[in-house]
């Protein structure tokens, strides 16, 4: 569907002075009659021409619009896929921030927890070294007193069995 413009009034008067010229130049030869057949002809020519040359560039701006509309058509398809990877991007990402940071805070948490048991750990080692030693150091003692015991109970029942034999000596001398 072509629309045609309006003839503007700078083209009518290109027209008329083109169609004056020619009449100028014909009037020596023709009569007026053809004179008006004959500017008639040019004028229809002329906006014959005219016309051809509005439709073509209808026909072309058309043609234009319809490649911009394709390209704004692909262009949108594009800004869609891009919209939907975008989407599936953050989807896989989201999920993986979420659990790395909760595991990163839980791990802060365990580490703070953590110094005060080593510590401690430290501490009570120290504690049961000494403790440790301490207690070596209470059964040698013991050990020491258990051999001198078992000595001074050895030499003690010496020291009875020789007294109760010089006793029963002392009673079989007796009459």
């Amino acid at each position: 569907m072509t629309t045609q413009k309006p003839i503007s009034e700078q083209q009518m008067s290109q027209m008329q002075i083109k169609s004056k010229n020619s009449g100028v130049i014909s009037n020596y030869n023709e009569s007026p009659l053809l004179r008006d057949d004959k500017d008639d002809e040019i004028s229809r020519s002329a906006l014959a021409v005219f016309r051809a040359k509005e439709e073509e560039i209808e026909k072309r701006k058309t043609e234009v619009r319809d490649k911009v509309h394709a390209h704004l058509g692909r262009a949108e398809e594009a800004t869609k896929r891009l919209a939907e990877i975008r989407e599936e991007l953050e989807a896989l990402t989201d999920p993986m921030r979420k659990e790395v940071s909760m595991v990163r805070k839980r791990i802060d948490t365990v580490n703070r927890e953590l110094k005060p048991l080593g510590l401690s750990c430290q501490k009570k080692e120290r504690e049961y070294k000494e403790a440790l030693e301490a207690f070596n150091d209470k059964s040698k003692e013991k050990a020491q007193l258990v051999s001198k015991l078992m000595e001074l109970v050895g030499e003690s029942e010496k020291l009875r069995m020789k007294k109760l034999e010089e006793l029963s000596r002392n009673i079989e001398a007796l009459p």
